[in-house]
């Protein structure tokens, strides 16, 4: 397993009421702490503090971080491979999804402003070989896998990452047909990459 790894994960929300909930584990050893913050500077913050103390981290959120394009017309906005009846593109998804990503890209934006000496990753592999800086990954945590809280919904998901190590890449489950990267967008956005490739790339989605 990776050395000193810290898992986090945001349940997104309305920030302005009080909805946005995180949670983080001090390594894959450690239980969950949960944090009852409605704040993404928060969040943020937290992050930075890891990746300058030297310690790989992997930063979850909880909405739709890549989309298909599929070639069929009549197939655009059909379920991502593996999502059942939970489709990126019904109302629950498409909510999370316009608002985890403003809020991804926040945040992602300032950890980037603190803390530029990191690599940003969508890979396991690469992430691992490298054992430090930041793997960006997405959280599905939907019907009776839900906790009764935003922070609840983190903690879940914070949970079921470090449940699928040493290799989280065998629970990645959640496919598309030429996807379109959210995750590339707004890591091109926040100048953590500077490729047009990442916009073909996707991050590992564990679902609880």
């Amino acid at each position: 397993g990776m050395r000193d790894l810290v898992v986090f994960c945001a349940d997104v929300g309305s920030v302005r009421s009080g909805n946005f909930g995180w949670a983080r584990s001090y390594s894959s050893e450690a239980p969950v702490i949960e944090h009852d913050s409605s704040k993404p500077a928060d969040l943020a913050g937290a992050v930075v503090s890891e990746l300058n103390a030297g310690r790989p981290v992997a930063l979850g959120f909880e909405c739709p971080l890549f989309v298909p394009v599929p070639t069929a017309e009549m197939k655009l906005g059909a379920a991502r491979g593996g999502e059942g009846n939970r489709a990126w593109s019904a109302g629950a998804g498409t909510g999370a999804l316009a608002t985890g990503l403003v809020q991804a890209a926040w945040v992602l934006a300032a950890i980037r402003s603190h803390s530029r000496d990191h690599s940003l990753h969508f890979d396991w592999m690469g992430f691992a070989a490298e054992n430090r800086g930041l793997l960006l990954w997405e959280a599905f945590v939907s019907a009776g896998a839900k906790g009764m809280s935003h922070e609840d919904d983190a903690t879940i998901a914070v949970a079921a990452f470090e449940g699928a190590l040493p290799d989280p890449t065998a629970a990645s489950t959640i496919t598309a047909e030429r996807p379109l990267s959210l995750a590339g967008a707004i890591a091109l956005w926040s100048g953590w990459l500077d490729t047009p490739a990442a916009l073909h790339q996707i991050p590992l989605v564990i679902r609880a």
